[in-house]
């Protein structure tokens, strides 16, 4: 891999620490700030819904800034919203800085994964996405952990100093590693933005990648006042088990490059079949601390081994269907994931406040999967209906 993908690598670790160490600390936040768990909930909720709604827009809105000087901007808008974060005196200004760094989460992505696309031969950019993307499982294995360490004994506040601090090296990476001239596509009108929407298939890809990322977010927004409450293992326990599902997340990132890399949609039907499976079952592993570090080393690599191959698919759709607005229709999965995850997080909410509680949010994000899985399985067949007619035109 050319070096330059590794300092996108970097950066998205920084990104990916900051988006996930919040799950670790939900309970210490809910205790600091005198708030109730599913309303700390609504912080990775309102996170993610600042990048479906930011990387969107402003993809769109800053296409004609050269690639590079954009990655710098916007690492440079990711330390000062963390910096925010740490020196928030209450909620609804944490709210505000949170979703200032997921502007920057969403433009990054969206960018960064056409950047890494382009730098590597065509039968090598699913894997060249899932070395990017590795950032994120990475940082799932240590600095979400150690962000959860750091919180929990000098104070979420300090986590997110650590975080910034990433974001100042990913900064320097950037400016080192990345080459000063990468080809940018021109900058989609406004008409191709709003014709990528109008895309039956490609919104049927959107539906995918929010419904299958999504669905485990309903049980992981809460996982650690499940393993706590529920498990029964204690508060320290839980950054170890965090580094335990990160490892397999990141297993699971590097197979779903390869799987996919040749045929995303059978990739992807296996993968979201098992993922729904796995969360079901956790419903019932989750009150055995053996069986709950079994399933959740299944369920962490499974859930994203789907990443690379929803961004290849919806790459590949792009250009077939919306060749002029393909870094938009990139943009617009990004803002899919997110959308995923704020569902997810919103509605574990309203199951931890029901009847069902903490024990029922694995199985209703199986439910979700499952729904990714049935549209993954219309879409194989269009592409299989519309194939012949592809071949007649070539």
């Amino acid at each position: 891999m050319p070096l330059a993908i590794f300092a996108l690598t970097i950066a998205a670790y920084a990104i990916g620490t900051t988006e996930f160490v919040i799950v670790g600390l939900l309970p210490t936040v809910a205790s600091d700030l005198h708030i109730t768990l599913p309303l700390a909930g609504l912080i990775v909720s309102v996170y993610a819904l600042g990048v479906t709604f930011g990387a969107p827009i402003l993809t769109a809105l800053t296409g004609k800034i050269e690639r590079k000087p954009l990655l710098l901007g916007l690492m440079v808008l990711f330390v000062v919203g963390n910096a925010i974060a740490a020196l928030s005196p209450n909620y609804e200004l944490l709210l505000v800085a949170r979703v200032i760094v997921a502007f920057a989460h969403g433009v990054f992505f969206s960018v960064g994964s056409t950047i890494a696309a382009d730098l590597v031969p065509e039968n090598r950019r699913a894997s060249a996405i899932a070395m990017m993307f590795m950032g994120l499982t990475v940082a799932i294995v240590t600095g979400v952990p150690i962000g959860t360490i750091i919180g929990q004994t000098f104070g979420w506040r300090a986590t997110f100093w650590a975080v910034a601090a990433l974001g100042v090296i990913a900064f320097f990476a950037i400016a080192t590693l990345l080459p000063n001239t990468i080809r940018k596509a021109a900058p989609a009108s406004l008409l191709d933005q709003l014709r990528v929407l109008g895309s039956g298939r490609l919104l049927l890809v959107f539906a995918m990648t929010a419904l299958g990322y999504g669905g485990t977010f309903v049980a992981f927004t809460f996982l650690a006042p499940i393993l706590q409450d529920i498990t029964g293992f204690s508060e320290g326990s839980v950054s170890l088990i965090l580094m335990l599902y990160g490892i397999a997340i990141a297993a699971g990132n590097i197979a779903g490059g390869r799987i996919a890399n040749h045929n995303p949609v059978r990739a992807l039907i296996g993968l979201f079949f098992l993922q729904a499976i796995v969360l079901v079952a956790f419903s019932f592993t989750a009150f055995s601390p053996v069986l709950t570090l079994v399933t959740l080393a299944a369920l962490g690599f499974l859930s994203f081994a789907n990443v690379p191959g929803l961004q290849l698919y919806v790459v590949q759709m792009a250009k077939e269907h919306r060749p002029g607005a393909v870094d938009v229709a990139s943009a617009l999965n990004i803002a899919a994931f997110n959308l995923g995850i704020a569902l997810g997080a919103w509605l574990g909410g309203l199951v931890v406040e029901s009847p069902m509680g903490l024990p029922a949010t694995p199985w209703i994000g199986g439910i979700l999967v499952a729904g990714a899985l049935l549209l993954t399985v219309w879409s194989g067949a269009l592409d299989r209906k519309a194939a012949p007619a592809v071949r007649a035109a070539a």
